[in-house]
């Protein structure tokens, strides 16, 4: 077993997962401390990396895609403070983060996980019932229903209406964003017959976001509910084929050798940049030559 406990919370590999928890400080963003401790499975990794710094280093988790509801909701789109999936460590435990680096990469080079995408979530996603106030409503989920309502501060045209309660099975896609500088957030459901995008004030199936302290909360509720959805993997296996005329009209489809080079080249891109280890290439590259 590795361990390594610091203020920002405490990371257990036990062989075949990590265990996170997050700390107590005050740096400790909200999101993080309301998930609680996450369980993730050896299995649903893709990599592990520790950047150094002058006083404090970083410990960050790469999971495979596809793996998490809460990633697969957000986008990439969590801020620092409120990735689980990174730990702040202090420079007098730098030797320790790198022993747990060190062991996690041993255990995914032995057990020849690789670093593909998913086709099912290897990750639960937030508990349930879920209820979360911020913006212009309150988002709650019961695990089979949504239910939205509305503030004193939400738009006439949306208010009118009253709330809206959303079956699971009525609903097709989830996506959380944050307010981003003059442009606000949202958690915007898309429901089955109501594929017309209109702006997050007047939407019934969205709440406006505005940048305040609980809006990372809703990124709970929009996992939860996309932890209950088809995953992506699966919804792409049952579309339906493109026409030939679909294929003629637009862009020549891409063959599996072209897709396996423009891989090659995504990852030597990654490597470059820093994100990518020289051993994590390696692994990766010697995968998309196996297929090739």
């Amino acid at each position: 077993m590795a361990e390594i406990i610091q203020r920002d919370g405490t990371w257990t590999f036990e062989g075949d997962a990590l265990r996170l928890t997050p700390g107590r400080d005050k740096s400790v963003g909200l999101l993080r401390r309301t998930l609680g401790e996450l369980t993730v499975p050896l299995e649903a990794l893709a990599g592990i990396s520790f950047e150094q710094g002058r006083k404090a280093g970083r410990l960050r988790l790469r999971l495979r895609e596809g793996a998490d509801p809460l990633l697969q909701a957000t986008g990439g789109r969590l801020t620092d403070a409120a990735d689980p999936y990174q730990l702040v460590v202090e420079s007098d435990r730098y030797g320790v983060a790198e022993y747990l680096v060190e062991e996690v990469r041993n255990s995914l080079l032995l057990e020849g996980i690789p670093a593909d995408p998913v086709a099912s979530y290897l990750l639960p996603g937030p508990a349930v019932p879920l209820s979360v106030s911020a913006g212009d409503g309150t988002a709650g989920f019961d695990g089979e229903r949504v239910r939205l309502e509305w503030n004193w501060k939400t738009e006439d045209a949306k208010a009118a209406a009253g709330a809206r309660t959303l079956a699971v099975t009525d609903i097709i896609g989830v996506e959380w964003q944050p307010s981003v500088g003059l442009d606000d957030g949202y958690l915007r459901f898309t429901v089955r017959g109501e594929r017309t995008k209109v702006p997050p004030k007047y939407d019934p199936n969205s709440v406006q976001l505005w940048g305040f302290r609980k809006d990372p909360l809703m990124a709970l509720v929009a996992a939860a509910v996309q932890a209950r959805l088809p995953h992506p993997a699966a919804a792409a296996r049952e579309a339906p084929p493109e026409s030939p005329k679909a294929l003629t009209a637009g862009e020549p489809a891409e063959d599996g050798h072209d897709a396996l080079l423009r891989r090659l080249r995504e990852l030597g891109e990654l490597h470059r940049s820093g994100v990518l280890t020289d051993e994590e290439f390696a692994l990766a590259k010697q995968a998309v030559l196996r297929r090739m």
